[in-house]
C-alpha cells in the first residue's frame, strides 16, 4: 500500500501510487515510525519547504526515524500548498524566490526566510479568497469544485496526481477558490519561474 505522503495543491495528504518530482516537509516529524502513518498534527514549523528528491547522494528511509517526507506532483503543486524552495539543496531557487518576493513588494532589501515563512503560515491558516481565473499568473492554482486548475502561456490546465491535462469547460472569468497563497501569487507574477511537471507541455 502506498504511503499517505503525496500532497495536493490544497496542502493535504494522500496515499496514491503516482510518484512526485519533488519533496518537502513541514519541520519536523508527523508520522508513527513504526506504523509509518501520519498522526494529527499537519506541522511541526512554518519553515515549510520542497526539495531535491536527490541532494548529494544523501540517503533516507521514508517516514523513518527523522523527519516526514512529502512529495509533489511538481514546484507548482508544492508552492500552491504553500512550501518554498529549500535554501540548502535549491539554493539557486530559493535565491530566486526571495528576490521575486522582494521585487512583488518593492523591497530592495530581499526578506529573510524566517519572514518569508511568517507570512505564509498566516496566509495558510487563513481562508481561501476567492479569484477570477483570468488574473491569476502562470502557476498560481485554484479551485472550482472538486477541479484543481492553473494558467500557462494561454492555457488552462487541469491538474491530478499524475500529471496535467487541458481544463475544458471553464472560461477565464469564472470565479474560483484561490489555492496558492497570496504572497506566492505576486511572486509568480513578479516572474518567478517555477518546475513544472513534464505533462504540462504536452
Amino acid at each position: 500500500m502506498p504511503l499517505r505522503n503525496r500532497v495536493a495543491p490544497d496542502g493535504t495528504f494522500h496515499a496514491v501510487t503516482a510518484r512526485g518530482t519533488l519533496m518537502g516537509n513541514r519541520g519536523g516529524r508527523l508520522h508513527n515510525p513504526e506504523t509509518r502513518t501520519l498522526g494529527r498534527a499537519r506541522w511541526r514549523s512554518r519553515a515549510w519547504i520542497c526539495c531535491e528528491i536527490a541532494f548529494k547522494n544523501r540517503h533516507r528511509s521514508v517516514m523513518g526515524a527523522g523527519y516526514t517526507e512529502f512529495f509533489f506532483l511538481d514546484e507548482v503543486t508544492a508552492l500552491a500548498a504553500g512550501h518554498r524552495p529549500c535554501f540548502e539543496c535549491r539554493r539557486r531557487d530559493a535565491l530566486r524566490f526571495r528576490e521575486a518576493w522582494a521585487r512583488a513588494g518593492g523591497n530592495q532589501l530581499p526578506p529573510s526566510a524566517p519572514e518569508m515563512d511568517a507570512r505564509l503560515h498566516d496566509e495558510r491558516t487563513g481562508g481561501r479568497p476567492p479569484v477570477r481565473l483570468g488574473t491569476l499568473p502562470d502557476g498560481a492554482m485554484a479551485r472550482i469544485g472538486d477541479t484543481v486548475v492553473t494558467p500557462l502561456k494561454g492555457r488552462l490546465l487541469g491538474w491530478s496526481f499524475d500529471g496535467y491535462a487541458p481544463a475544458t469547460g471553464t472560461a477565464p472569468d469564472a470565479m474560483a477558490e484561490l489555492l496558492t497563497p497570496p504572497a506566492i501569487v505576486s511572486v509568480l507574477a513578479a516572474g518567478y519561474q517555477p518546475r513544472w511537471h513534464e505533462s504540462a507541455s504536452v
